[in-house]
C-alpha cells in the first residue's frame, strides 16, 4: 500500500482511536494528554499538505483549503457547542475537534489495483464522514440491543434501549437504571453515583443489600470517605457481606433516608445530576430486586472508532447508501 507521507502518519490517530474506545468502555475515564500528541500530529500533517497547495494555481488548490475551512469551521464548533449544551461528553467533543484537525480531506490509500477510501463524498470533508458514520453505526446498535434481548427472553419496552444485568454486577457496570420502584423512568440512577455514594459510606453493594434497612437509618453513617469519582477502577470495599435479605422491610420513617441529602451536600459538585429522591429511589431498587434494567452506556467514542476505521476503508456510508438509491 503506497499513500502520502502524511497520510501515513495521519494513521498513527487509528490505534489512539481504539485504545480511547476500549478505555472509555472500562472506566469512562478518557486523559486529556491522550488528544495533544494527535492535535500536534494533525497540525503538522495539515501545514506539510497546506504547503503543497500553494500558491493557488489551480481548482485542487483552492477546494483544498475550502475543505478545510469546512473541516475546522464547522465541525470544530459543532462540537463544542454539543458539549456546552450537554448533548456530548468532553472527551468526545475532544475527539471530534482532534478529527476535523487530523482528517480535513479525503487520505487516498494505493492499493495494487484500487484505492481507499472505496466511496468519497462530493464536498471531499473526511471529518464529516467520520461522523456521519458514527452516527449510523450508534443508531445500529438498538437494533442490535433489541436482537440481543429477545435472544435472552427479555422482552420489555426497554429491549432497545437497555439490558438486562444482575444488582450484584453494577459495581463494574456504567450507564442509569431505567427502573424506579413504582416503574420505569429514563433518568434513574447514574451507577457511577452509586459507586460515589457506597464509597462516601465505606461500604459495598453486597452489604447494602445484605442489610438495607439498617442502611436507610441516617444514623448508620459514622464516619465518610473520598467518594472518588465513581469510576470503576478505584478502590472498592470488600464484598464479603452475607446473602441479601429476601424481604427487606423499610417501614421506619427517617428525615433523610438512606443519609442521600447528607451525601450530596458533603461532597464536591454533583454527582452526575443525581438527587436525594433519586439515590434514594435507586438505593431502593438495588436492595430489592436481583436484576434490573441498565441504559447501555456506549461511549460515543466507540462508533466514532468504528466510524474512522470504516471511513478509511469503506469511505462514505450515507453517501454509499444514497448513492445506491439512485438519490446523488
Amino acid at each position: 500500500m503506497l499513500a502520502a507521507t502524511t497520510d501515513l502518519l495521519r494513521l498513527l490517530a487509528v490505534p489512539a482511536f481504539g485504545w480511547a474506545a476500549w478505555r472509555d468502555v472500562r472506566t469512562r475515564r478518557l486523559p486529556n494528554e491522550l488528544w495533544y500528541p494527535l492535535a500536534a500530529i494533525g497540525l503538522v500533517a495539515l501545514l506539510v499538505d497546506a504547503t503543497a497547495h500553494l500558491p493557488l494555481t489551480s481548482v485542487d488548490d483552492r477546494l483544498f483549503f475550502v475543505r478545510v475551512g469546512v473541516s475546522l469551521l464547522i465541525l470544530i464548533p459543532f462540537a463544542y457547542g454539543l458539549w456546552w449544551f450537554g448533548g456530548f461528553g468532553g472527551a468526545d467533543a475532544k475527539a471530534l475537534m482532534t478529527l476535523a484537525l487530523l482528517f480535513p480531506t479525503y487520505p487516498v490509500f494505493y492499493l495494487s489495483n484500487d484505492t481507499m477510501p472505496f466511496v468519497a463524498t462530493t464536498l471531499g470533508v473526511f471529518s464529516l464522514t467520520v461522523l456521519t458514520n458514527a452516527v449510523l453505526l450508534g443508531l445500529a446498535y438498538p437494533l442490535y440491543l433489541g436482537a440481543r434481548n429477545a435472544l435472552r427472553g427479555n422482552v420489555s419496552v426497554l429491549m432497545f434501549v437497555g439490558r438486562r444485568t444482575p444488582v450484584s454486577a453494577l459495581t463494574h457496570e456504567h450507564g442509569r437504571l431505567f427502573e424506579t420502584p413504582d416503574g420505569v423512568t429514563r433518568h434513574g440512577l447514574d451507577i457511577d453515583a452509586l459507586r460515589m455514594y457506597l464509597r462516601w459510606r465505606g461500604t459495598s453493594l453486597a452489604a447494602l443489600r445484605a442489610s438495607p434497612a439498617a442502611h436507610r437509618d441516617p444514623a448508620s453513617v459514622e464516619g465518610t470517605h473520598d467518594p472518588t469519582d465513581g469510576a470503576v477502577d478505584a478502590d472498592e470495599a470488600p464484598d464479603d457481606a452475607p446473602p441479601a435479605d429476601t424481604n427487606p422491610t423499610f417501614d421506619a420513617e427517617y428525615d433523610d433516608p438512606w443519609a442521600a441529602a447528607r451525601f450530596l451536600d458533603d461532597i464536591d459538585g454533583s454527582a452526575y445530576g443525581t438527587t436525594p429522591e433519586d439515590l434514594r429511589d435507586g438505593l431502593r431498587v438495588v436492595t430489592t430486586r436481583e436484576t434490573v434494567w441498565l441504559s447501555p452506556g456506549i461511549p460515543f467514542i466507540v462508533p466514532v472508532f468504528l466510524g474512522l476505521v470504516v471511513g478509511l476503508t469503506y469511505g462514505d456510508l450515507l453517501f454509499g447508501l444514497l448513492s445506491a438509491l439512485g438519490l446523488v
